[in-house]
């Protein structure tokens, strides 16, 4: 009785055939809507750091090197491939690739750089408009901004107009050796 139960159950085990794939040498097509490595379109990038904002990782960081020059930076290892990024961006300069084999023997191979000429307004000599008009807008970043792209550290910090004090004094930033007492 048991014997031809366990017979049974060979038979069932059999019949699928083999269901894993071969993996290093056959990769299955990824799903339709799969986030993978972030990607930027510097010819369609604006510089308005909407991603840079919104980014819940802190991966993407900005600094206004002058007034004309901003420095995009994004540092894939610390990344949650969330996609919101692509979502926020008003030019879609952003898109998520399929890619998701990231393996790479130094960190700097993850990181993406963009230096962006921004143009300034004729009237008034910013990037983009500082006037803030609701509480939703209050919570963006706007004008210029001064985040740490030697340590990787995201300050709060904006101005707007370009103070190279500011830039200086925030250069001197450093992340913080340990958390607590």
């Amino acid at each position: 009785m048991w014997l031809t139960s366990k017979f049974k159950q060979i038979v069932l085990a059999l019949k699928p055939g083999t269901v894993t794939l071969k993996y290093p040498f056959e990769t299955r097509p990824v799903p339709k809507d799969f986030r993978g490595r972030p990607v930027w379109d510097h010819t369609k990038c604006i510089g308005c750091g909407g991603c840079a904002n919104h980014c819940p990782a802190r991966t993407i960081l900005l600094r206004d090197l002058c007034q004309e020059v901003r420095v995009l930076i994004y540092d894939g290892a610390k990344c949650t491939y969330c996609g919101r990024c692509a979502e926020l961006c008003p030019e879609k300069a952003i898109v998520m690739s399929p890619e998701f084999e990231l393996a790479a023997p130094r960190r700097e191979d993850f990181s993406q750089t963009l230096e962006l000429f921004m143009l300034t307004c004729n009237r008034c000599g910013r990037c983009f408009d500082m006037e803030i008009k609701n509480a939703i807008d209050k919570l963006d970043l706007r004008g210029y901004r001064y985040d740490n792209i030697e340590t990787r550290t995201v300050l709060r910090r904006t101005t707007d107009r370009m103070e190279p004090a500011v830039l200086d004094e925030t250069e001197a930033a450093r992340r913080p050796e340990r958390i607590g007492g």
